[in-house]
């Protein structure tokens, strides 16, 4: 059963280094749209018997979603043997539960609305949280972005690393890196009264004549991290940079970042960067998910490609 690997238009760029890596060709993908923005993508080769892995990430527009969704459905009914549908980003993530009356679980929507397409598997990285996995009733491969930033941490040879997260929801992630390297751990406790805007921000731990590394799935207006990066460089922090998964950037992002006391912001290219930035480094994601993708197909286990944090 041969692997054929497409990708939605939004991901293309990496499903182009994904399907390099795995030592394929990425299929080709028409589309035919009408005037008024209704589309219809159509895979132009015959994948009946075939395994598919179609690429696309969820980040806005909703486009990028229904896309996804209408390549799961021609897939499926041009009687691929199996769709496997890989999300580098998992598109409204930060909406996993009902945190005020009358609001959506949009997480879970996403997830039961990929199931009711066909897809037969999900492959994503670094979710907003956890438990997202359970939405779905099909097997769902959780990749780590520590794979990819953990040896580049490495290389940096920091004489006195330690990690924080930048609110109080993302220390079970900056905890397992600081126990990785054996390091120490600060945490950043901010409140806020709406989304994309911080309050106010206090720091746990001590970090003075520390480099910090902090630590996050994603980074959006990047108003958090720039603020918490002030915050301990007035506590002592001889340096502060961030790794941060997913680069959704949007809004002030690039203006604040480069106006920050960051280092640099260390993102992969599940999101494709809107311009460049000189604090903003971008490492590629492509093996990992090639590498999964071979061991899917080979039916062996993705644990190695898990670094134990």
């Amino acid at each position: 059963m041969a692997v054929k690997i497409f990708s939605g238009r939004a991901t293309i760029y990496l499903a182009e280094k994904i399907a390099s890596a795995y030592g394929e060709r990425l299929g080709e993908v028409n589309y035919q749209q009408f005037s008024d923005g209704e589309m219809s993508p159509f895979i132009t080769e015959s994948v009946r018997g075939h395994e598919v892995f179609l690429i696309q990430s969820t980040f806005p527009p909703a486009d990028n979603l229904m896309e996804l969704l209408l390549m799961v459905d021609a897939a499926k009914r041009a009687s691929a043997s199996s769709v496997n549908v890989v999300i580098p980003y998992f598109g409204y993530a930060r909406q996993d539960r009902k945190d005020k009356p009358r609001v959506a679980i949009a997480a879970k929507l996403h997830a039961n609305l990929i199931s009711a397409a066909g897809a037969t598997r999900i492959m994503t990285c670094d979710l907003h949280a956890d438990q997202i996995q359970g939405f779905f009733d099909i097997p769902v491969d959780h990749l780590d972005g520590s794979y990819i930033f953990v040896p580049y941490l490495k290389s940096l040879n920091l004489p006195n690393i330690m990690f924080a997260s930048p609110d109080v929801g993302g220390i079970k992630r900056a905890r397992s890196f600081a126990k990785f390297f054996d390091a120490d751990l600060a945490v950043c406790d901010k409140h806020r009264k709406e989304a994309n805007k911080v309050d106010s921000m206090r720091l746990i731990g001590e970090v003075e004549g520390k480099d910090v590394i902090l630590v996050d799935d994603l980074v959006d207006t990047a108003g958090t991290i720039c603020k918490a990066a002030a915050l301990l460089k007035e506590k002592g922090a001889s340096s502060v940079r961030a790794v941060c998964t997913h680069g959704v950037l949007s809004g002030k992002a690039y203006a604040n970042i480069d106006g920050s006391l960051l280092e640099e912001l260390v993102v992969t290219d599940t999101i494709p960067l809107k311009q460049e930035s000189k604090k903003i480094k971008v490492l590629s994601v492509s093996t990992l998910f090639a590498k999964a993708i071979r061991k899917i197909h080979d039916n062996e286990s993705i644990s190695s490609l898990f670094i134990k944090l």
